[in-house]
């Protein structure tokens, strides 16, 4: 232990230098057991000006709070509350976040209310995976969303009138254990799991406070020993998570969303020779209608006759050329070169995919 208490010493008060293009390890991994944890909850908005709803589960919802405030309605009356909505509410709870403290909430309308604006959240339960409720909500909503319909039937939408926020508005009523303070290791988990970027982890720990200290359990965990006591443990983490190092190139990939016609291509793409000419026919359909008149001595009719005119052009394509080692710059280069569009570009490179000419992965989305 006083072994471990001369080293935490000398690592909070030693100078540390590190090269400008190095990652922090706090950048690039999260800590085992230090998490958000997702909340969520069903609750009533009031004070509405007529954008409500009279849904059956919004009328039962109201007719519960009206029994908790000890009112009771005629088994058989139908209440009128176009100024009443039922919302999920559902929020982030982080990490280490005690009894007292506040965190921003979402509510979202569940039923068929116009709006929220204007709204007030009456106090709503949220709860976690496992049942408990770890926080209560309740506040004004700020929306964002604005909506407007005419008697006509026109309507006129300005973002989305029916989810609105409440900055702080829920109270943190039970803490989660967290695992942090467990055991005599941490695990740093690796945002992007790499062999190489969990070595190069592995040893700037060692490097740093001394051997044995970390090892690596896979491609995206680092397991490193750490004192047991917490406040130890805190400032010992702190040093840690400030450490920078050269994290590893990810793989070549080139990444294609059909749908936008966005392509992102990794600097590390590579080509192997090919040769690649692309282009089709252009087909032009034009309908030119004739006038047909009928002799006067015919007793025939005036009628218009179809004259559909088809014309078929080959597109003016030009073969391009790869050669080995080709980079980024070059294939772009060749393809503004030859005016290819996005989806042109697209089937070209599947095409040299499938060719086997190209180093790196291609991922369509």
């Amino acid at each position: 232990m006083k072994l471990l208490q001369s080293l935490f010493i000398l690592l909070l008060s030693g100078a540390l230098c590190f090269p400008a293009s190095a990652a922090r390890i706090k950048d690039l991994t999260s800590v085992q057991g230090v998490r958000s944890n997702q909340l969520v909850g069903y609750g009533l908005v009031v004070g509405l000006p007529g954008t409500g709803e009279q849904s059956p589960f919004t009328e039962q919802s109201f007719r519960t709070m009206l029994n908790n405030f000890g009112i009771n309605m005629p088994a058989g009356m139908k209440s009128q509350i176009k100024n009443v909505a039922a919302v999920a509410v559902h929020a982030e709870l982080p990490a280490f976040s005690k009894p007292g403290q506040t965190i921003d909430i979402t509510v979202s309308s569940v039923g068929s209310a116009k709006g929220l604006r204007g709204g007030t959240l009456l106090q709503t339960f949220l709860k976690g995976l496992d049942g408990n409720v770890y926080a209560v909500a309740q506040g004004s909503l700020i929306v964002s969303g604005l909506g407007a319909e005419g008697a006509d039937g026109s309507r006129i939408l300005v973002n989305t009138p029916t989810v609105g926020r409440i900055p702080n508005g829920a109270t943190v009523e039970r803490e989660v254990p967290s695992p942090f303070a467990d055991g005599d290791f941490i695990i740093f988990n690796l945002n992007s799991a790499d062999f190489t970027t969990a070595k190069t982890l592995a040893e700037t720990i060692n490097n740093f406070i001394g051997p044995g200290t970390a090892q690596s359990l896979d491609a995206s965990s680092v397991q490193v020993r750490a004192p047991r006591d917490i406040d130890q443990r805190v400032s010992y983490l702190s040093t840690l998570e400030n450490l920078t190092l050269e994290p590893a190139s990810q793989s070549a990939k080139i990444i294609i969303n059909s749908r936008t016609g966005t392509i992102v291509i990794g600097k590390d793409v590579r080509l192997f020779p090919a040769a690649v000419t692309h282009g089709g026919l252009t087909v032009t359909i034009a309908e030119n209608p004739t006038v047909v008149q009928p002799n006067v001595l015919a007793g025939g009719e005036t009628a218009v006759e179809q004259n559909s005119i088809i014309d078929v052009r080959p597109d003016q394509s030009r073969m391009f050329k790869f050669d080995p080692g080709t980079t980024l710059d070059d294939l772009v280069s060749t393809i503004n070169a030859v005016g290819a569009a996005p989806g042109d570009l697209m089937a070209i490179l599947e095409a040299l995919k499938e060719a086997g000419a190209i180093h790196g992965e291609l991922v369509v989305i």
